[in-house]
């Protein structure tokens, strides 16, 4: 991944900062970018192509690369509104299975039958809820203009319950596809981190 880190960085200082302020709805300081990161303020060097997070250290070589994929390949364009799976992506249905696997069906296991428990977990990484699709189903914004959903149709007694990431249908302008299936898998550990850290420690279950 170090060698996709530094083609990255080179990737990003061949645009304009003018224009990756634009496109990723970041702004400009000095030659520094700053933009929120899963609502955490980074910076970007714009020189180097380091990505800095707010005590001013690097960040890990996996999330300096999700910010360079970010702004490396970004189109632009405004998010369409609107919903769509991984597989309907181009060349989405190819590695659809995969990633399926470890992020709709990690969350499936884990919030199946404690719906609740995901909700508490989404409200406290600031996620947004999005009733019509599901009672626990929440939006989040890893980038300014990359919204992801998180969303869970709870099992029963007949059925187990099942998951699955959802982006906004121009997402694929925004990052390759590769770094999607990335940041759904980051969602939902995040997700599935932030439910054990709150978890009862007295033996008792969510629910």
């Amino acid at each position: 991944m170090l060698r996709q880190l530094e083609e990255l960085q080179a990737a990003v200082r061949t645009r304009s900062p003018q224009i990756l302020a634009a496109v990723s709805g970041g702004t400009l300081e000095e030659g520094l970018l700053e933009l929120p990161y899963w609502g955490s303020p980074i910076r970007c060097n714009l020189s180097s192509g380091e990505v800095l997070g707010g005590d001013n250290q690097p960040l890990s070589t996996f999330d300096q690369s999700m910010v360079l994929f970010y702004l490396s390949t970004n189109d632009g364009q405004p998010p369409a509104g609107r919903w769509v799976s991984f597989r309907e992506f181009p060349d989405g249905v190819f590695y659809n299975q995969a990633f399926q696997g470890y992020s709709g069906r990690l969350l499936a296991e884990r919030f199946g039958s404690s719906p609740e428990a995901m909700n508490t977990a989404a409200a406290k990484l600031g996620g947004t809820r999005l009733p019509a699709l599901s009672p626990a189903a929440w939006r989040f914004l890893p980038f300014p203009r990359l919204p992801l959903a998180a969303v869970l149709w709870p099992g029963d007694e007949e059925l187990p319950g099942q998951a699955q990431i959802l982006f906004d249908a121009a997402a694929d302008g925004k990052m390759v596809i590769d770094g999607l299936a990335l940041l759904g898998g980051q969602l939902s550990r995040r997700l599935i981190k932030t439910a054990s850290a709150t978890a009862p420690t007295d033996g008792t279950r969510q629910t």
